[in-house]
């Protein structure tokens, strides 16, 4: 067998090394193709004269791959911003005229996946959709008074959140009636999907 010569052997080496940076730039795309989808941001106008808990701009972050969604309500003095950890099944509101976080354990009976919650911010976003759908879901917490010691129990996320902010836990209150307390509690409402309501402890009797 003869040996090819050396500049023939310089040429297939250079061949074969654009052939392998060709397939890395191709794998890359690929993966990018892959990966996009863990990771999905929405800006949606969300206008309820009537709520002062909704209306605004609500801009919604996904993160499929962490399982964390991101829910903030930009309205002046009637600011929120809502985490919702999937991992660890708790959930936090910062609402930013009490400068404090309230944390609370997910209803996964009542709060969407983490899958459809980034299906209805994509479909409200695309569509435009308002409030001529069902009737959102609602969820009613009491605040408790004291302080939460350790962040640590919530998950990372919200410690992330919530570090050197006064912190209050909350509990689910079942089959209660905002009729009886609007005045004391916090409204806060996701696109069209979900009122959370945090009231006062006292109004629990």
């Amino acid at each position: 067998m003869e040996k090819m010569p050396w500049n023939m052997r310089l040429i297939t080496r250079a061949v074969n090394y654009i052939t392998a940076i060709k397939v890395q730039i191709v794998f890359a795309g690929l993966l990018g193709i892959f990966l996009t989808p863990t990771l999905a941001d929405y800006d949606i106008s969300v206008n309820d004269n009537n709520n002062s808990g909704g209306s605004g701009q609500q801009s919604v972050s996904v993160n499929n791959e962490h399982g964390v969604a991101n829910i903030d309500n930009n309205n002046g003095w009637g600011s929120w911003n809502s985490l919702w950890d999937y991992g660890s099944g708790f959930a936090v509101i910062r609402p930013f005229k009490k400068k404090s976080c309230i944390v609370h354990k997910m209803n996964k009976e009542v709060m969407p996946s983490i899958q459809a919650l980034d299906m209805l911010a994509k479909k409200n976003k695309l569509q435009g959709r308002g409030q001529e759908g069902p009737p959102p879901k609602s969820l009613i917490y009491s605040v408790k008074p004291d302080k939460v010691n350790n962040l640590d129990q919530f998950g990372e996320s919200i410690v992330t959140m919530c570090k050197g902010i006064p912190t209050y836990m909350a509990e689910e209150i079942q089959g209660a009636n905002l009729i009886l307390y609007p005045e004391k509690c916090f409204r806060v409402d996701i696109l069209w999907i979900l009122n959370i309501s945090l009231c006062e402890e006292a109004m629990e009797n």
